[in-house]
């Protein structure tokens, strides 16, 4: 069997404060909220925070960053052991610790302490590097990249090299697959105001080309929220936009960071850059959904120790199992009555949210029900094992109402998927999913792909067939 090489993040960890409260008043001395702490949450940000999402489901990543000897550094030990191998540099000074103060969760002010220099790597860190499936460059402006930027240059001979920048950091390396700036980097970086930067996707495909130029880069990835990501590459070559699934609600804090780890993973196990891209925004939007950074359940325990087999055969157990490790329970329905292609690429995308996928399949008699006589084409063993047999399920659960609200009642999933055009709101399991701090979401869906599509279809080929001849 093939060693699976680790994935390799370089860059400069941070210790995010997330201080959460009410502001119901002002303070009696000045014009400025008073705020009631309710929560307090500790975590690594920067490069810490793309490590653990790029080890989410069980990979192997090691970090390459510099800590110190102060208290925030070791918090971010703490925090990250058990989740990603560190390889660190020396720091001269303290980590630096970001504090955002927040109300009803919304900023009110963010307050930065702290700061240091890296030191000179050691040998560790080119092996380090030698050894990667692909490689990502989390840089923040403080330098952790540039000391160690001659190991990275030979990295991106042999690896995969996706590069999230910072304006007030080092250039990407030459030969980075891809260079991942938001629109307010993109403006920095290329010179222009922000007020006059990407009013239309033709301007940012301009300075994309010009930046992927400069830096001698395959792809430069513009990340533009919720419009999605836009794809370019130096010359005249025509840019390509990748929407998001869908409009995500929330905390966007993280939301680049999880964008570049799983476009670093995907191309790790040899995606191309375009599906590399277009999953990680899937990947980004649900973050973003299920409260960004600061949600708790990112942070409760240590991933799981190994990846989720798939075919697994009781459901609940296994959502028991992965929810006891702090992984993230990504559950969707359906009849299932003829797998295709638009059932595959939901299955995929909806994998990819979470830890484990478990398919919720409506029984025989629920089909002939909803359907009609004639309905289902496949009995319900045959569906499940069908089901059960592909890479991205591993649970198949059975229901015989005619929605699966009593069975998510008890599978209790984090994320709950639907394919198709329709809005969150028009979900009937939305509401109960909600109930104990669920999910839904709605990902795109294949056109022209439907069971009743390709039922007519071969019913008209028959009759073409039983057609006596002339």
């Amino acid at each position: 069997m093939k060693e699976r090489k680790p994935l390799v993040v370089v860059g400069d960890v941070v210790l995010d404060e997330d201080v959460d409260g009410v502001a119901d008043r002002l303070a009696p001395d000045a014009p400025a909220p008073v705020v009631d702490v309710r929560s307090d949450l500790r975590r690594p940000g920067g490069a810490g925070l793309a490590a653990v999402l790029a080890a989410q489901g069980g990979r192997e990543v090691v970090l390459v960053t510099a800590l110190g000897d102060d208290p925030a550094s070791e918090a971010v030990r703490c925090a990250l052991r058990g989740r990603v191998r560190l390889v660190e540099v020396p720091l001269d000074g303290t980590l630096p610790v970001k504090t955002r103060v927040m109300a009803g969760g919304r900023p009110l002010v963010r307050i930065d302490r702290g700061g240091g220099t890296p030191g000179e790597p050691d040998d560790v860190v080119r092996e380090a590097l030698a050894r990667a499936q692909a490689v990502l460059v989390a840089d923040y402006g403080r330098h952790t990249a540039s000391t160690v930027r001659e190991h990275l240059v030979a990295a991106a001979r042999r690896a995969p090299l996706v590069w999230d920048p910072h304006p007030k950091g080092d250039p990407p390396v030459p030969g980075a697959r891809i260079v991942t700036p938001n629109a307010a980097e993109v403006s920095a970086l290329t010179g222009e105001p922000t007020a006059e930067a990407g009013r239309s996707l033709r301007d940012f495909a301009e300075r994309g080309r010009e930046l992927a130029e400069r830096w001698q880069a395959a792809t430069v990835a513009v990340t533009l929220g919720e419009r999605g990501v836009l794809l370019t590459r130096p010359g005249d070559g025509t840019p390509m936009l990748v929407p998001a699934p869908y409009r995500a609600v929330g905390d966007t804090c993280g939301a680049g960071d999880c964008f570049a780890a799983a476009t670093a993973a995907e191309l790790a196990d040899g995606a191309l850059p375009e599906e590399a891209v277009q999953r990680a925004v899937a990947r980004a939007a649900s973050f973003v959904a299920a409260g960004g950074a600061g949600n708790p359940k990112l942070w409760r325990t240590t991933t799981p120790a190994h990846p989720v087999q798939a075919g697994e055969q009781d459901p609940f157990a296994l959502a028991e199992r992965v929810r006891a490790h702090g992984g993230t329970v990504v559950a969707t329905g359906g009849c299932f009555d003829l797998l295709h292609a638009g059932h595959v690429g939901l299955l995929e995308n909806a994998r990819r949210i979470g830890d484990c996928l478990i398919v919720c399949v409506n029984s025989d008699e629920s089909i002939t029900r909803r359907k009609g006589p004639g309905r289902p084409l496949n009995p319900v063993e045959d569906r499940t094992r069908v089901l059960a047999g592909l890479g991205s399920v591993d649970a198949v659960a059975v229901f015989e109402e005619d929605t699966p609200t009593a069975l998510l009642s008890r599978l209790r999933p984090d994320v709950w998927v639907k394919g198709g055009d329709y809005s969150v709101e028009d979900l009937p399991e939305a509401e109960v999913v909600c109930a104990w701090g669920g999910q839904a979401v709605v990902l795109p869906y294949l056109d022209g792909r439907s069971t009743t599509l390709l039922a007519r279809r071969a019913a008209e080929s028959a009759t073409v067939l039983r057609a006596p001849r002339r």
